[in-house]
């Protein structure tokens, strides 16, 4: 079985056990060469369609293909980055709003979310989760256990955590660029809701979820990280009779401390980074056009480098160890 490569719609598969319980929805290809998560969801659909595993209580839905138009391209983005600025509008601009016409009424029809992603460089799988619980104004939340346990169980050893604190303070950082005079920074500028994709969207809408990423795009193993995660979490939730693993302890969390922004096309890494590679303080990561040096800021881990980033924004992330428990 595999998904269809139609621009037209989304495929989205639905099983309603008959007994209550919660509702789950499990994501792949919102990215369009992340194809791990379509994989995975494929031979997931296959087992349900032949009798060989059952949704037994509440309800599980399957996308394989967030961006058909992405996927067919066989690349990250159709027109626009779905995992940003992800919400329904009712004057869609272009192929991802329509999209988000369609995929946010779906997330918000559930109550916890499994996606599934992939990266660019060589690396383990991590999974990404959300702020602890807070009654703040960027991102309230009062599930944090819940997507803890969720966290725990999907197979993954490393969590990071921090992305809309980091995210949002970015832009911060980029305004007070963009107000003495800095035009790739201005016309950088989002509002700190442009950073607001799958996971987020459901945590306004109530929800939780987490984002898996299973491996680099092509390594075989990552639809398997895939299929092991889905089913990780049907058996949490009690949707399906299966055995829950126990978590992949001990884990390694860090969060997302700061984003650095490349500000020109003369900014260069001082060698190829891979992201969670280690960095002592004060270690040379990267330098400017104009020779200023980029250097970390104390002992950590860089994190999703961008070596073919747009002037005025985000380059690479900072990441330090996190003490907050999972």
């Amino acid at each position: 079985m595999h998904a269809a490569t139609t621009t037209r719609h989304l495929q989205a598969h639905t099983y309603r056990g008959l007994e209550p319980g919660p509702r789950l929805i499990v994501t792949g290809a919102v990215h369009g060469n992340e194809t791990c998560g379509t994989r995975a969801i494929e031979r997931m659909l296959g087992e349900l369609s032949r009798g060989e595993l059952e949704i037994v209580r509440g309800t599980a839905t399957f996308v394989p293909v967030c961006n058909p138009l992405a996927y067919a391209k066989g690349q990250r983005v159709g027109e626009r980055n779905l995992n940003r600025r992800l919400k329904p509008t009712d004057a869609p601009a272009g192929y991802e709003d329509h999209v988000a016409n369609v995929l946010c009424p779906l997330l918000a029809a559930h109550d916890v979310l499994l996606d599934l992603h992939s990266f660019r460089s060589a690396g383990k799988a991590f999974v990404l989760r959300g702020p602890a619980d807070n009654a703040g104004t960027l991102e309230p939340f009062v599930h944090a256990a819940a997507e803890g346990a969720l966290a725990a169980h999907v197979g993954a050893d490393r969590v990071v955590e921090g992305w809309m604190d980091a995210y949002a303070s970015g832009i911060e950082r980029r305004r007070a660029r963009a107000a003495s005079g800095d035009t790739a920074a201005a016309a950088a500028i989002e509002d700190p809701t442009y950073g607001i994709g799958t996971t987020e969207y459901m945590r306004s809408q109530g929800g939780y979820g987490v984002t898996l990423e299973c491996g680099q795009h092509d390594d075989p193993q990552a639809p398997m990280v895939g299929y092991r995660a889905i089913r990780q979490t049907l058996a949490l939730l009690g949707l399906a009779e299966l055995a829950l693993e126990p978590p992949a302890r001990p884990f390694e969390c860090l969060r997302l401390a700061t984003v650095v922004d490349r500000l020109a096309q003369g900014d260069s890494f001082v060698r190829e980074w891979t992201s969670f590679d280690p960095l002592a303080e004060g270690e040379l990561v990267a330098r400017r056009a104009d020779g200023t040096e980029v250097r970390a800021p104390g002992v950590g881990y860089i994190v999703f480098p961008d070596a073919a980033a747009r002037p005025g924004h985000e380059w690479f992330y900072f990441a330090t160890t996190s003490d907050r428990p999972l």
